[in-house]
């Protein structure tokens, strides 16, 4: 049996209604006009669905403890969509949220056949350093390894296995679960809820952003979470965004170098991959001044909407020019160009010195 959603896949996802309502997750759209301060990817519909996130709002409204745990998965370059978790990462610590972030070295050597000094390697020249150079604060912030952490941690996972079964576990993720497939998975568990351990800050709401793909993870954290009535947890809340298509279409994936521009890479080789990118253009310039192009389905505009553009209006402008025809893909590839080798000429300043940085955010 193969499941709706699979985490361990880089399948585009065609339909987040139909899934939404499938696995009871709700519309984010209400928290926008409720929130004080509204991170851009909440405004412009990128985050779109939540599962209680009811207290994190509240936390947030009142000035109360809260926590945000999110993974890493070191199996290739930190790219643009990753930094959009990041950005998200930063605005909840901002938000007063104490920051956790789990480098998943078990998962990745497990599943993924990573050995664990290169999981090492590359989770923090790619990605602690690029967190930290995005904006990531050491206050508050505590990014250890799966591999190499607490005791208490360990011991949570290891109490908590048995409240899932192997049913459980093959109705959520299919039948080829395997043993290391469990194991990372138990991880994932603990990871998400160790923040309410006494040793880690004690009981308190918990958010977990994600890509709609890593439901199954919350959902079984949340069922076991219910069970295990003597570590008296809450709930974890998560959030779900879109994923950022790639260069040429489909999921931008770190599996497919042809799909994403990483952030450190030479900024020549990064706006030739931009130049390549699919664009809601019409076929020629003279249906497209007739007819007006779709930005729905352009790579470039989606730049802007999760990346480029941070000004709402000027952003509003770009759509609107580009709907009524009046913005051509040529000039409008230009513009993408310009900004993209501007952000990553100056990000990468930040990164060279971030790199020296990143033991004041290890723990172990």
């Amino acid at each position: 049996m193969k499941p709706a959603i699979d985490p361990w896949t880089t399948a585009q996802i065609e339909n987040y209604k139909e899934l939404f309502d499938t696995f009871g997750i709700k519309p984010f759209t209400p928290f926008v006009k409720k929130l004080k301060d509204p991170h851009l990817l909440m405004k412009r519909g990128v985050v779109i669905g939540h599962r209680d996130f009811d207290r994190i709002y509240d936390a947030i409204k009142n000035k109360e403890d809260f926590a945000m745990l999110t993974g890493l998965m070191p199996s290739g370059p930190f790219h643009f969509g990753h930094k959009m978790v990041a950005d998200q990462i930063i605005w909840y610590q901002k938000q007063g949220a104490e920051v956790f972030i789990t480098v998943a070295d078990i998962e990745a050597y497990a599943v993924r056949n990573i050995p664990l000094e290169k999981c090492r390697e590359t989770a923090i020249n790619e990605y602690i350093a690029n967190y930290i150079a995005l904006g990531l604060k050491p206050k508050k912030a505590h990014i250890y390894f799966q591999s190499d952490y607490k005791k208490e941690y360990y011991r949570l996972k290891s109490m908590i296995s048995k409240r899932a079964t192997l049913n459980e576990f093959k109705a959520i993720y299919g039948d080829d679960i395997s043993p290391a497939k469990i194991n990372a998975v138990l991880h994932q568990v603990a990871d998400i809820l160790h923040p309410q351990l006494p040793e880690f800050g004690g009981k308190r709401p918990v958010i977990v952003p994600v890509g709609v793909d890593q439901d199954p993870h919350i959902r079984l954290t949340r069922d076991i979470a219910s069970r295990a009535s003597e570590f008296d947890f809450i709930l974890p809340s998560s959030t779900y965004h879109r994923f950022q298509t790639g260069i040429r279409g489909g999921k931008m994936s770190s599996s497919k170098p042809e799909s994403f521009i990483a952030l450190n890479e030479n900024p020549e080789i990064a706006v030739k991959k931009l130049k390549t990118a699919l664009t809601g253009g019409r076929d020629t310039v003279e249906e497209q001044k007739k007819l007006g192009g779709t930005p729905e389905n352009c790579v470039i505009y989606e730049f802007y909407l999760y990346h480029l553009i941070p000004d709402d209006k000027e952003l509003k402008k770009v759509y609107e020019n580009c709907r009524a025809g009046k913005l051509l893909c040529g000039e409008n590839k230009a513009r993408a160009v310009e900004l993209l080798e501007k952000f990553l000429k100056e990000h990468q300043k930040k990164l060279e010195k971030a790199r020296n940085q990143v033991d004041k955010y290890i723990t172990s």
